[in-house]
This record gives C-alpha cells, structure tokens and sequence, in this order.
C-alpha cells in the first residue's frame, strides 16, 4: 500500500512540475503495469508517453484557436466530384506542407462557392497539426486592422507579428476595392513575407483584374511578382456548388410539398 505522505508530496511535485497528465494517471498506469509485470522503465516510459501526447494535443487546439479559423473545414470534408477542376492531386500534396518549409504560396483563384475557402482553412488546419503557427484574416480585416494599427502608432508591431507566422492565410481578395494606404499596406505584408513565409490566398478575380482592387498596375504588379515566384496556383474555376446545393434543396422541398398534396387528395 502506498504511503499516504508520500503520495501527497507526490502529487505536490508533479502539480509543481506541471505533469498534469502524470499525475492523473501514474496510479492507474502503475496498477496496470505491475499486473502486467512490466519494468520500472516501462511504466516510466508509459506516462511520459500519455504526458507528451497530452501536452501535443493541447499544443494544436491552442494553435487552431489562436489562427482564428471562422469554420473548422478539412480536406476529408470536400467533395472533389462536385468541383472536378480543382487539382485534387495536389491539394493532398500540399497537405503535407512541404511548401511552407520552402516558404512557397498557394494562391486559389476562381468563382465564388467553388470551395476556396474550404481548402485554404483545410490546408491551415494541417498546418496546425505539424506544430506551426498560424493565421486566418480576409483581406479586408487584414487592411482593416493595418490602417488602424498605423493610425495608433503600432504599425511596426503588427506587421512583426505577421511575419512570425508560418503561414498567412488571406481570404477574399477581391471583393472589396482597397484605398491607396491600403494597398500599399497589404504590399508590405506580401514584400515582407518574400521567401520568409508561406502565404495562401484566395480571389475571385484573374489577375489582370487585380488592379482595379489594389488601384496602381506599378503596385499589383510588384505584389503580384513577390507572390507568384514561388507558388502553387489551383484553378477553382466552375459553377457555384453552394448555388448547386441551394438549387438541389429547394428542388427536394418542392418535390416533397407535390407529394403531399397528392397524398392530401
């Protein structure tokens, strides 16, 4: 039997250690192990094991939470038949993020509700779960948040934030047109994350278009230079699944209220 001081002094030291998972479980793994007549390394062994794999675990969830997905999206969630244009292939190399090691963007360019979005957030998650950092911003709230930043005087801050990040995801370039300051704002985010970091983007709009959001040729094309060196380009052009679903819907509603009727008769 276990001396009662001892295991309080334990349980003290492993509090004070910050071994959450070892101290919840060295009894049971304990019990187990010498039923099983396993060695003192063994049992040791076990425990630090459950505590790495804990400490992993909440690792990842603070990274998911700290990268501000707006939805949790995997790529086992994405049905490729309903978008066939997109290179499957290589959405599931890209998976494995090899690019970010070599500090490569990705650019998603097509429609609206052809699942850029999904893929990009997919492709964050991931990331996350290798044990990098992180974060998630639309083009407009990234802007947003720069020419607020400038005008507090904490411009130079922010933007050394950005730059420890692994990987940068910006959605929706496009929608909005940006002011000349915003621009050029969003340009300092691209120029500084030049071979230093990853970035994924999405658009609705080709790039010979991208002036009439940015405003200056001189500057999209500088932008669109940094970006597009080193880069993997998916084409997401095609019908709108969300239209598709939306349509498929409310064509079953209208089938099930015919039925009804003809049941009513």
């Amino acid at each position: 039997m276990a001396d009662p001081k001892s295991k309080v002094l334990l349980d003290h030291c492993l509090k004070q250690l910050k071994l959450a998972t070892i101290r919840r479980e060295y009894e049971s793994v304990g019990g187990l192990c010498a039923k099983e007549n396993h060695s003192f390394e063994t049992f040791l062994l076990k425990l630090c094991v459950r505590e790495l794999i804990e400490r992993q675990q909440r690792a990842t969830e603070r990274r998911i939470k700290s990268a501000k997905f707006p939805r949790h999206k995997t790529i086992d969630d994405f049905d490729f038949s309903k978008t066939e244009k997109i290179n499957a292939a290589m959405i599931r190399q890209l998976q494995a993020g090899d690019y970010i090691a070599k500090r490569e963007n990705v650019l998603f360019v097509g429609n609206s509700g052809t699942g850029k979005t999904h893929l990009a957030i997919s492709l964050g998650l991931s990331a996350c779960h290798q044990g990098l950092k992180v974060q998630f911003t639309t083009a407009t709230a990234l802007v947003t948040k720069l020419l607020e930043a400038r005008e507090d005087r904490q411009l130079e801050r922010t933007l050394v934030q950005l730059s420890r990040l692994n990987l940068l995801i910006i959605d929706e370039l496009g929608y909005v047109p940006f002011s000349k300051a915003g621009a050029e704002l969003l340009f300092e985010v691209v120029s500084r994350a030049y071979e230093n970091q990853s970035l994924i983007l999405t658009t609705n709009l080709p790039f010979q278009q991208w002036p009439e959001v940015c405003g200056s040729e001189r500057l999209t094309g500088a932008m669109l230079d940094r970006l597009t060196h080193r880069v993997h380009i998916i084409e997401a052009n095609g019908p709108s699944y969300r239209l598709r679903d939306s349509q498929r819907r409310l064509a079953i509603r209208r089938r099930d209220g015919d039925t009804k009727k003809e049941v009513e008769k």
